[in-house]
């Protein structure tokens, strides 16, 4: 389980993130939803040790994480592009993950599924852009982490290998295991998440179950309670680490009291 407790994080003059506090918890899928530029990179990153908060604190399974970073083991990560070496073969790229952490338990299932014995041999640089998404999931699931980061899995995946991976995500939920993830496929992540974190502008504005997000919003689908909270209201473009226009809604998504998460 992961806990962030009042995460703060400027940029300059720029509050990245103001006092996020949120819970992922295991065996539930938490989908992290917000605006372009409302602070779901930071606060992954955060959560990853790539940055350090200015203030607050992350505590796994109960204890407070480290600057040593060691709870990050527990951690499988995703990005929304893999950057492996192009002059490996795919082969070279899992046998070198695999070196890392010997000894390790390894969960082969989607090595399987995708047949990564099929493209073992090829260059990196010469796979498409879906094909290197799949080894991206491999590599994410190999160790059996407690903790998944997925940061829009499904991207460049054909429509058979997007579902062979939303099973996976769906069978990684029942062994207990907690899954944070991203994506702007709203329809998609409403068919995976039970709980839901809506970040804008560096800040929560709601934290629950996906459920009470719809009943709140009378709304009938995820992507429709969304986009009536940002037509809520606008607020004129600002510049963000991200470079990208953000935007703030109305008091209507005050972050949830604890016993609703």
């Amino acid at each position: 389980m992961i806990t962030l407790d009042s995460i703060r994080k400027r940029f300059g003059a720029l509050d990245v993130l103001q006092d996020v506090s949120l819970a992922v918890r295991p065996g539930a899928v938490t989908a992290l939803v917000g605006p372009n530029g409302s602070g779901k990179t930071t606060l992954i990153k955060i959560i990853l040790g790539l940055t350090r908060a200015d203030a607050g604190a992350l505590h796994v399974d109960g204890a407070r994480a480290d600057a040593a970073g060691a709870y990050r083991r527990a951690i499988g990560y995703m990005p929304q592009a893999a950057h492996f070496p192009t002059n490996l073969r795919v082969g070279d790229v899992l046998e070198l993950v695999t070196q890392l952490r010997p000894g390790e338990a390894i969960d082969d299932d989607l090595a399987r599924a995708f047949n990564m014995d099929g493209i073992r041999t090829k260059l990196v640089g010469t796979l498409s852009g879906g094909t290197r998404q799949k080894v991206n999931a491999v590599v994410a699931f190999m160790f059996k982490p407690s903790l998944l980061i997925l940061d829009e899995p499904t991207a460049g995946l054909d429509p058979l290998a997007a579902a062979v991976l939303k099973e996976k995500i769906r069978a990684v939920r029942t062994e207990g295991r907690a899954v944070l993830i991203t994506s702007h496929i709203l329809a998609e992540l409403e068919t995976l998440a039970d709980d839901v974190a809506f970040l804008c502008d560096g800040t929560l504005r709601f934290s629950g179950p996906v459920a009470a997000l719809l009943d709140r919003t009378k709304s009938r689908s995820l992507e429709e309670a969304v986009a009536a909270l940002l037509r809520t209201e606008r607020v004129p473009q600002r510049a963000t680490p991200d470079a990208v226009t953000t935007s703030r809604v109305a008091p209507l998504l005050a972050p949830q009291p604890q016993g609703g998460r």
